[in-house]
């Protein structure tokens, strides 16, 4: 097993279950948002597979900045080559990751599948799209290598939209097949204190037998319902449980708002623009050219691009990349990297290396998950293998 990681004295431990926690291979690693949430939460990642080159580039320079400024003990997780999964077979990956090609080590899963063919605002082509058929290959990987768990994230169309819920079920059901008890949700960053409208579909897998070791329950093929998924009383139910500002006229002050917490402020991320610019990605920024910059209302996100954000709101999704541009609460300008980042709760100490395109960083940003979500969701699933919890009563689909 990795050499365990020195966890930030900021961040809450999960007691002693995180010396037994198995490694994970990491899957679709994109710039490592997804890991890097769960290695705050106090996973290892031993091996990470990624195809684009330069999507490669930006996880090994922010893994490394990341790791040295944070002066962790262990070696960062960095990307070996850039390769396909379709073309990376199980006992390859096992020799990798674990240095033989037998079974035997324990391990955990997790990765993000290419997710425009299941979004709503994608091609919706689903699993006959190129992208969405790696979502199968996917499942083909943990049915072959068999780790103890894994986790899955992807977009909420997987299963908003009748025909991707079907491909889904099929799939899922080759896991329990295999012999995993499943469950999935849907969760918004928002309900969760981080100030972002983003709702990210979740599923997760463990062994049968091990649920059994750890809990005495004997888990029945379909059931769900029964994995105990993070919760914020503070936050849950954000969007109507708080009463939201409405915009204002650029250049106003509008009146902070009482009884919402400022963690949901997105004006909170933003509100020392001097002192964010001098933070690494912190000046990088598309050069005002339109009349809109001045003449959009603070919080005007009403239309598909050109979106102001308000200081005393949270964001919405980040979506960058798509043809969408935030645009900062208070100044005439789209957002900078740095500040894209921090909507995306990913910690100033981790940069994207600064020969990337801007286009292609924010494109980065935008497809990454928020890393507190990740390191939540992380935490839950850390409890539940060292034995922590209170299982729910499953229901049976």
């Amino acid at each position: 097993m990795a050499t365990q990681v020195k966890l930030p004295q900021t961040l809450p431990s999960a007691s002693l279950v995180l010396k037994s926690l198995p490694p994970l291979l990491s899957f679709f690693s994109g710039a490592g948002f997804l890991d890097l949430g769960l290695l705050r939460a106090g996973f290892q990642i031993c091996w990470s597979l990624e195809a684009d080159p330069k999507i490669c580039e930006a996880h090994n320079y922010g893994m490394a900045s990341y790791f040295e400024k944070e002066k962790l003990l262990s070696r960062p997780p960095l990307l070996k080559a850039a390769e396909s999964i379709v073309h990376k077979g199980p006992r390859a990956i096992l020799r990798e990751a674990t240095g033989f090609s037998g079974r035997g080590e324990k391990f955990g899963i997790v990765g993000g599948p290419p997710c425009p063919d299941f979004s709503v605002g994608g091609k919706n082509l689903g699993e006959k799209g190129q992208r969405g058929q790696l979502t199968r290959t996917f499942i083909e990987r943990i049915c072959e290598l068999e780790p103890v768990f894994f986790l899955i994230e992807n977009v909420k169309g997987l299963v908003s939209t009748q025909r991707h819920r079907e491909f889904l079920n099929s799939e899922l059901w080759k896991l329990e097949e295999k012999g995993y008890a499943v469950d999935l949700t849907i969760l918004n960053a928002l309900d969760l204190g981080i100030p972002q409208s983003r709702e990210r579909l979740f599923v997760v897998g463990v062994k049968r037998g091990a649920i059994k070791s750890l809990y005495g329950r004997q888990m029945k093929k379909g059931e769900r319902s029964w994995f105990p998924w993070p919760v914020d009383a503070r936050f849950e139910g954000a969007k109507k449980k708080f009463s939201w500002p409405d915009k204002t006229p650029f250049g106003a002050t509008p009146k902070k708002p009482e009884g919402i917490p400022e963690q949901l402020f997105v004006g909170t991320l933003l509100s020392d623009p001097e002192k964010t610019e001098a933070l690494p990605n912190g000046a990088e920024s598309f050069e005002p050219y339109s009349k809109k910059f001045r003449t959009i209302w603070e919080g005007d996100d009403s239309r598909k691009s050109f979106k102001r954000l308000h200081r005393y709101r949270y964001s919405p999704t980040a979506a960058y990349g798509n043809n969408e541009v935030h645009l900062h609460p208070t100044l005439p300008r789209r957002l900078t990297v740095r500040e894209a980042l921090r909507i995306q709760t990913v910690p100033d100490s981790f940069a994207l290396p600064p020969d990337l395109t801007l286009s292609k960083k924010f494109k980065i940003v935008g497809n990454g998950v928020p890393v507190e979500l990740a390191r939540n969701v992380g935490l839950a699933l850390a409890r539940f293998l060292g034995g922590e919890c209170v299982m729910k009563c499953g229901s049976i689909q």
